[in-house]
C-alpha cells in the first residue's frame, strides 16, 4: 500500500530562515535583545530604545521579518488541520498567507499613523506603534516555539490549536493594556476619541479578516 508522507523541508527551511534573523538580532544588538527578551518583566526597553521611536531601526525589521513567518506559518498550520481540503486544492495557501498578514500589518500601520498626523498626535502614536510592535515581535517568538512543538514533537489537534490561539490573544490584550496604561491620562481626557480608534483601528479590521476567511 502507497504510503503518502507530507514533506516538511520548506517548513523546516522557513522556521531555519526564523532561527537565523533570531542570531543575527542577537548578536547584532546584544544589549537591545537582552532587554526585549525581559520586557515581560519591565519596560528598560521602552525607556532606553524607545526614545526616538524608531520603527524602521534593522534590529525592529529583523524581528517584524521572523513575525511574519511565524504567524503565517501558524495560520497556515491552523488552517491545514480546520479545513484540510483547502490546502489540497491550493498548494500556494502560505504564500497567500504570508503576503496578506504583511499587506495587513502594513496598511494597518500606514492608517494608524494617518490618524496621528490629522489628529496632531504623531509623537504620541509614535510611541504606541513602537510599543505594540515590540509586544508583537516578542509574542512572535512564542508562536516561534509553537511552530517548532505543532510541526515536529506533537501531533496537533483543533482543541490544541485553539487553546494555544486564545493564549496569544490573551497575551496580546495584556499587551495592549499596559501599552494603553502608559498613556493613561490622556487617554482618559479624550476617551470618547480613544473608544473611536478602538473600534475603528483595533476591533474592526480583525473582525473583517475573520469574516473574510471564515
Amino acid at each position: 500500500m502507497e504510503r503518502y508522507i507530507e514533506s516538511l523541508d520548506w517548513i523546516t527551511l522557513l522556521l531555519v530562515s526564523c532561527l537565523v534573523l533570531y542570531a543575527v538580532a542577537k548578536s547584532s544588538y546584544p544589549r537591545r535583545f537582552h532587554e526585549f527578551i525581559m520586557l515581560p518583566l519591565n519596560s528598560k526597553y521602552f525607556f532606553v530604545h524607545g526614545k526616538n521611536d524608531d520603527i524602521k531601526h534593522p534590529f525592529n525589521l529583523l524581528l517584524f521579518i521572523a513575525q511574519v513567518i511565524s504567524v503565517s506559518l501558524f495560520i497556515f498550520l491552523y488552517v491545514k488541520i480546520k479545513s484540510p481540503n483547502i490546502l489540497e486544492s491550493n498548494p500556494w495557501l502560505f504564500v497567500q498567507i504570508c503576503s496578506a498578514y504583511t499587506f495587513f500589518v502594513l496598511i494597518k500601520l500606514i492608517l494608524e499613523k494617518i490618524v496621528g498626523t490629522i489628529f496632531n498626535l504623531d509623537t504620541i502614536i509614535n510611541s504606541y506603534l513602537y510599543q505594540k510592535l515590540s509586544y508583537r515581535n516578542l509574542m512572535s517568538i512564542l508562536l516561534f516555539i509553537g511552530n517548532l512543538i505543532f510541526f515536529y514533537a506533537v501531533d496537533p489537534t483543533l482543541n490544541l490549536i485553539t487553546i494555544f490561539v486564545v493564549l496569544i490573544i490573551l497575551l496580546n490584550c495584556i499587551a495592549l493594556y499596559n501599552s494603553y496604561k502608559t498613556f493613561g491620562n490622556l487617554i482618559l481626557s479624550n476617551f470618547f476619541y480613544f473608544i473611536l480608534y478602538l473600534c475603528a483601528l483595533e476591533i474592526s479590521p480583525y473582525i473583517i479578516l475573520y469574516k473574510a476567511f471564515q
